[in-house]
């Protein structure tokens, strides 16, 4: 019997030190700044402030996909947020977000800059703001909403369960790791299923729906998310869902998107910070040098 099985919690839980793991020195109990830290401005109407994690992904990937289809006013500057360092603690990114994690946005293009946080939320804010990447049609659009609804609501069990206990915890814990690995796999197969009938989430349209999934579960099926998970999830044997995550990589908005404030990963795939489109060239030309 180990000393997981021992433990009985206490009566009143109280944060008496960190609780250990990749990220425990940015994890606390309490919210608020911790430090006076404004953020910078860049001269576009749209600032995110974000990191390349899969709900900062979602937005980038939001922005070059209205950039693609031509909306000059979804130019973007996209700023660093390094929550390893505890950045998404400082004072304007609180007054930004109250609930200190990327991505947020301020939209400057109104009279009065709109402060727009939770990446679902910034995904319909954009997709209603351009009348893009939402279906128009009732039954399409809750089709599309509610698999919006969906992904937020499962990426918890997803990053916070089986990424925290697979991939970061401190111990092993094989009733965590068993617990989350099937609701996972449970997840992975009502995606299988419904893509077995559909081209995308929302049908035959490529929807703001497709790009929240894509972020978590398309790069897990394609190796990006979380060492070794691929294989241990046995996630090849999803074929329509691997079927759909390679059709929307693809996309060369999907590709710019993945890597904008990225630091990690091969050098031609990061872009730690973007302020024009001519930032995909110049780090094409850069690492082609290199």
């Amino acid at each position: 019997m180990d000393n997981q099985s021992l433990y009985t919690p206490p009566k009143v839980w109280k944060w008496e030190s960190e609780s250990g793991g990749a990220w425990a020195g940015i994890n606390r109990p309490i919210a608020g700044a911790t430090a006076q830290k404004e953020l910078p401005v860049g001269r576009h109407p749209l600032q995110l402030y974000s990191m390349g994690t899969p709900n900062g992904v979602k937005v980038t990937v939001m922005l070059e996909e209205l950039l693609a289809l031509g909306f000059e006013g979804a130019e973007y500057d996209a700023h660093l947020i390094k929550i390893g360092d505890g950045d998404q603690f400082g004072s304007g990114f609180v007054d930004i977000n109250p609930n200190s994690k990327i991505p947020a946005l301020m939209d400057r293009s109104t009279g009065e800059p709109v402060r727009v946080f939770e990446s679902g939320a910034i995904l319909l804010y954009l997709a209603e703001k351009f009348s893009a990447l939402i279906p128009e049609e009732p039954a399409l659009r809750a089709e599309c909403m509610s698999w919006l609804f969906w992904q937020m609501g499962s990426a918890p069990y997803l990053g916070g369960g089986f990424g925290h206990f697979y991939a970061y915890a401190p111990t092993k814990i094989e009733y965590a790791i068993d617990r989350f690995t099937m609701e996972t796999k449970r997840q992975m197969d009502v995606l299988d299923r419904h893509l077995a009938n559909n081209e995308y989430f929302s049908g035959p349209q490529y929807s703001i729906a497709d790009i929240a999934i894509w972020a978590w579960y398309g790069a897990l099926v394609l190796g990006k998310l979380y060492d070794g998970a691929t294989e241990f999830l046995d996630a090849s044997s999803y074929k329509h869902l691997n079927r759909w995550a390679q059709q929307v990589s693809e996309r060369t908005a999907v590709q710019r998107g993945a890597m904008v404030n990225k630091t990690w990963g091969e050098a031609h795939e990061q872009l730690p910070e973007r302020h024009e489109a001519s930032d995909f060239d110049e780090l094409a030309q850069v690492t082609a040098e290199s």
